[in-house]
């Protein structure tokens, strides 16, 4: 049954949703994955990989641990490695020979990804950065017989900051746009 409550009704020239908490609902969820980014990063930077609050326990990924997960998922999870083209040979040939300098690209990168998050900085282009490390992750992840799920939730959202422009509400984008409208394009 229909209504015929005029409070009910929304007229073709009102959105449904303001907005105003469109973009603040969109800043939240920025904010949420720069917090993932940084408890990343800074786990990579101390070392400390276990979380207790209360009655919460978790863990974070430090370095050498990621180490091990590069080289677990690209050579052993799956007999004869991971046969999607060329994340083996990524992985083998560049990353693990090299984890002297990739460890700190690594650690950097989601310490930088998650400041541009979380202050709302140039936050399309920290959303580009992490979409790339999400992605080499899902390829390096793809063959693994894993929740169909499980990486998908990690970098769609990314997409999404990659493309709004979440920083103008609740962040230092919005600031710099006010001051310099000028900005007023990709990355701001």
């Amino acid at each position: 049954m229909i209504s015929r409550d005029p409070q009910l009704s929304v007229s073709s020239e009102e959105p449904l949703v303001s907005p105003t908490a469109m973009g603040r609902g969109l800043a939240a969820l920025r904010i949420f994955f720069g917090f993932i980014f940084l408890a990343n990063g800074v786990a990579k930077l101390t070392g400390d990989r276990n979380i207790e609050f209360g009655w919460y326990r978790g863990f974070l990924i430090v370095r050498n641990e990621a180490r091990s997960i590069l080289d677990f998922e690209a050579n052993q999870r799956v007999e004869g490695g991971t046969p999607v083209p060329f994340v083996r040979n990524i992985v083998n040939d560049l990353i693990l020979p090299n984890w002297d300098v990739f460890q700190w690209v690594v650690t950097w990168t989601e310490v930088g990804v998650g400041l541009l998050l979380v202050f709302g900085l140039a936050t399309r282009l920290g959303a580009v950065m992490g979409l790339g490390m999400q992605l080499f992750l899902a390829a390096l992840y793809f063959n693994s017989n894993r929740w169909m799920f499980e990486q998908p939730h990690e970098y769609v959202p990314l997409i999404i900051l990659a493309i709004v422009a979440t920083g103008r509400y609740w962040g230092l984008d919005g600031v710099l746009l006010r001051n310099n409208p000028k900005l007023a394009r990709w990355p701001f």
